[in-house]
């Protein structure tokens, strides 16, 4: 059987009610194509573009390796100055990234270059939006966001492949206990069903994102995504309108947190190792109880 992929859903543009009706009220992502071609940014921010207006600030580098459980959440593998990592995105395939980094705060003048898709829903968080920049062949983890905000998100120069799962198949995708992300033994492209048996059957989404598409990702959505080229992103961020949602939130960024990282701090690898005993633990049960429903 496998995963099962359906492919995303693909608009030109859209209106508000449908919109409402189709993808945020049932939680559904889709690509729309032509949302960022309305903006600035979708002519002027290119590689070089970005060098001169952010400049060489220092930042921190992401890979491919497994989490460190003695490091911080995030910690990064390296830093590099921005230039420099453009450069390198360009020239050549590398698994490094840069990932929750705010180049508005250096070029407060990218203000000017997007516009939040007010016209479809209300409800947006950051004045100034993290941005996404990765190498070709780079991945980011299987994951969902930890603040569960319906997020936009556009590329730019380039392509990315995405996998997408709702928030239902949590335990059978190996959720970490405490954590926001996935076992990272197995390869979500090519994963081995032998020593993952809870994948088999998974239902997700498949995307393509180039330059200028806008996906549109539902709160509490699992989502792999990989740089087919070195290229970048914008994630707009928006809350949902469920005070469940909101409490669940605030769980994940305090409470959850907080409990991990002291947990972390006082066991380091044999809570890592429980942690993901637990993952498969859990995912084994929800596989023989046939969930979800």
């Amino acid at each position: 059987m496998g995963i099962i992929l359906k492919p995303i859903d693909v608009v030109d543009d859209i209106l508000k009610e449908e919109f409402y009706e189709k993808y945020l009220k049932p939680r559904r992502p889709v690509v729309i194509k032509n949302m960022a071609k309305k903006w600035p940014a979708y002519q002027k921010w290119t590689m070089e573009y970005m060098k001169e207006v952010v400049g060489d600030v220092e930042v921190p580098l992401y890979d491919s390796s497994k989490a460190d459980p003695s490091a911080p959440i995030n910690a990064s593998a390296a830093k590099m100055k921005f230039g420099d990592y453009i450069d390198l995105i360009q020239r050549e395939p590398t698994d490094l990234r840069i990932f929750l980094f705010d180049p508005i705060k250096y070029a407060p003048k990218l203000l000017e270059d997007y516009i939040s898709p007010k016209e479809l829903m209300g409800g947006f968080l950051d004045k100034y939006p993290n941005m996404f920049f990765g190498g070709k062949g780079s991945v980011t983890f299987l994951h969902f966001d930890i603040d569960m905000a319906h997020i936009f998100h556009t590329h730019f120069n380039g392509r990315k492949h995405i996998l997408l799962f709702d928030y239902k198949w949590k335990e059978r995708l190996y959720q970490i206990p405490y954590a926001t992300y996935a076992l990272e033994d197995y390869d979500i492209e090519n994963p081995d069903f032998t020593k993952f048996p809870a994948l088999d059957g998974v239902e997700g989404i498949e995307c393509y994102l180039e330059h200028g598409d806008t996906l549109f990702m539902p709160t509490g959505w699992w989502h792999w995504m990989k740089y087919l080229d070195g290229s970048f992103s914008i994630s707009l961020r928006a809350w949902d309108k469920s005070w469940a949602v909101k409490a669940h939130s605030l769980w994940n960024l305090t409470v959850q947190r907080k409990f991990d990282d002291i947990m972390k701090s006082n066991f380091k690898k044999s809570y890592m190792d429980w942690k993901e005993k637990m993952a498969i633990k859990r995912a084994e049960m929800a596989l023989k109880r046939g969930l979800p429903k």
